[in-house]
């Protein structure tokens, strides 16, 4: 899980970088395509096959996966890496609440409490003052919420064959990313590229081959590993992030920020120990 963090951080800096250069859907696309061509080439070759119809809870994993991966891609396009990833990691508190409904276990008050206080972390980490702050922040929460309903679905596969899994994932969200393209407005770009441009290819190839193999990793991890302590360790891209942030994009980390980031990263880490 850690080399997938790792990887992951890389997909959401390329992410970050080609949302200065295309639409942030193009740059979904890239996340969708190649590790679809990979996984699908590796589970063939594997004898591992592949599957389109699959069990119920395969098809809520891509879904939810695939409209949890659209609405980090537009908060990468729009915000700094570190307050995006700390966002999208809300996702274990949504587990244990969603709990609840799907699972019948009623949270307990500290997963209440939690919630609130990453909340309260969320609400500090905005930046009223960037354009677009507001839809990209709420693109990221909506991100993490999808993300409880896809580790939900992931952790009862463990019967599949993590290539497949991932194979069928990316095919899902491929048909999202295209659909998006075509139908959602686009954002202005900043400076916008020629799709062809050297440093366009290699940000997209960038993209795709980081979120292989940490689509890869995350699966194995999940799928097989205890899921609370895996996701504790996965905490470790919102560090990684704010490395990009200092050292690459030159993004001042104020205390509000820090103490955001704070409030939302300690009641998640806590309520994976929990679990």
């Amino acid at each position: 899980m850690l080399a997938g963090a790792c990887a992951f951080t890389v997909m959401g800096a390329c992410a970050h970088a080609l949302g200065q250069r295309c639409a942030w859907q193009l740059a979904m696309v890239a996340r969708s395509a190649i590790p679809l061509v990979l996984t699908a080439t590796l589970a063939v070759r594997a004898g591992a096959g592949l599957v389109w119809r699959g069990p119920a809870n395969l098809w809520l994993r891509s879904i939810a996966g695939s409209l949890s991966m659209m609405g980090a891609f537009y908060a990468f396009s729009g915000l700094p890496i570190s307050q995006v990833l700390t966002m999208t990691n809300l996702y274990p508190i949504w587990v244990a609440v969603l709990s609840w409904p799907l699972l019948g276990q009623l949270p307990s008050a500290d997963i209440w409490i939690a919630a609130a206080t990453g909340i309260a972390g969320v609400w500090l980490i905005e930046q009223p003052d960037t354009p677009g702050a507001s839809q990209a922040t709420l693109a990221a929460l909506s991100s993490s919420l999808m993300s409880g309903f896809a580790m939900i679905g992931l952790h009862r596969l463990k019967h599949l064959d993590p290539r497949t899994v991932v194979a069928h994932f990316s095919g899902v969200s491929l048909l999202f990313a295209l659909a998006a393209w075509l139908l959602l407005d686009n954002r202005p770009v900043p400076n916008p590229q020629p799709l062809l441009a050297p440093a366009t290819l290699a940000l997209m190839a960038g993209v795709g081959l980081s979120a292989t193999v940490g689509q890869l990793l995350l699966t194995i991890a999940f799928t097989y590993g205890q899921p609370a302590r895996v996701a504790v360790v996965g905490l470790v891209q919102v560090a990684l992030g704010m490395l990009c942030d200092v050292l690459v994009w030159h993004q001042p980390l104020g205390p509000q920020t820090l103490l955001g980031t704070a409030l939302v990263i300690g009641p998640t880490a806590w309520v994976m120990l929990r679990r």
